[in-house]
């Protein structure tokens, strides 16, 4: 499933970016999910390595997607960069990647860079460069076959005129966590940033039978085919999966997905024609409604932000 949206990565897998370090009363991590969300970035992936099993806990709520990178407790930015570009790619209009490392940038400073044209967008806060980089799907390939020196900083020189600059007054660009005095320095101006209306979307009759982890589920089984992978992606038990599946089918009274018995490779877990037309109804939907409720939120509150 092709999505009109723009989808997230987040780095995490480097065991010395600290992913579970509090800023406040939540982590780092939870910081750029909820920037994330605010600016309407679906589907998210998260870059797990040694702490995995804590940050799924943390952010399973979130409706996020985890993929697991424990080739060492200091892998390179690139390989986590590689891992979620090569999920992403074909799936999005664009991506937006950051290394967890670097999370006080604003809500506001993500939708900026978003909405900007270009093949590569790039925020600098002074003439200095910083996260996060949003990338076009159509330069990700070029991303992904680079072989020089120098990460993601010399792939994306590689690719010359495709970079924008967009000069923002956003310290958190290229605030990161080897400065913990300037991250609890920014802690207050960016708890005014990150508030923001919460939404809990579901569907319920006399109780809730689709949620944001549902939500993704469904993507899941859209993109992979296979309903394992899809719970573990997801981090939603392999039988809880099932039970919520049943009780979307029971509630809405349609087939949502078809499971293949058999075959060389043992079968396969599908969205029925429905099951697409519903989850690609549903994402049109949420999108507007939180599109709505940022903008009146925004022109109603303006002064608190």
């Amino acid at each position: 499933m092709k999505l009109n949206q723009v989808g997230g990565i987040i780095a995490a897998a480097n065991k010395l970016a600290k992913p579970l370090m509090q800023v406040g009363t939540i982590s780092i991590i939870r910081r750029i999910v909820i920037s994330y969300r605010q600016a309407g970035i679906f589907p998210i992936v998260v870059i797990t390595g040694s702490d995995e099993e804590e940050v799924k806990k943390q952010l399973s709520p979130y409706g996020v997607i985890f993929l697991q990178n424990n080739e060492s407790h200091e892998p390179q930015l690139m390989e986590s960069v590689l891992t979620g570009l090569g999920y992403l790619h074909g799936k999005c209009r664009a991506v937006v990647f950051t290394p967890v490392n670097v999370p006080m940038f604003t809500p506001i400073t993500l939708t900026t860079l978003i909405n900007t044209k270009g093949e590569i967008v790039v925020p600098s806060y002074h003439g200095k460069g910083g996260h996060p980089v949003v990338l076009s799907d159509r330069i990700i390939p070029e991303v992904l076959n680079y072989k020089g020196d120098d990460g993601l900083r010399g792939a994306i020189n590689s690719c010359g005129d495709a970079r924008v600059w967009v000069d923002v007054e956003d310290k958190g660009v290229v605030t990161n966590i080897h400065n913990e005095a300037e991250l609890l320095e920014r802690r207050n101006e960016h708890n005014n940033t990150i508030m923001r209306p919460v939404l809990h979307m579901q569907l319920e009759k006399e109780l809730p039978f689709f949620s944001e982890r549902l939500k993704l589920l469904l993507f899941l089984i859209s993109d992979t085919h296979n309903m394992r992978v899809s719970c573990a992606y997801s981090g939603i038990a392999h039988s809880m999966a099932w039970d919520m599946i049943n009780k979307l089918e029971q509630n809405l009274n349609i087939r949502i997905v078809e499971r293949r018995r058999g075959g060389k490779d043992g079968g396969s877990t599908h969205l029925t024609t429905a099951g697409e037309e519903f989850l690609q109804n549903y994402l049109e939907f949420e999108s507007y409604i939180y599109t709505i409720a940022q903008e009146e939120y925004y022109k109603r509150f303006d002064y608190l932000i």
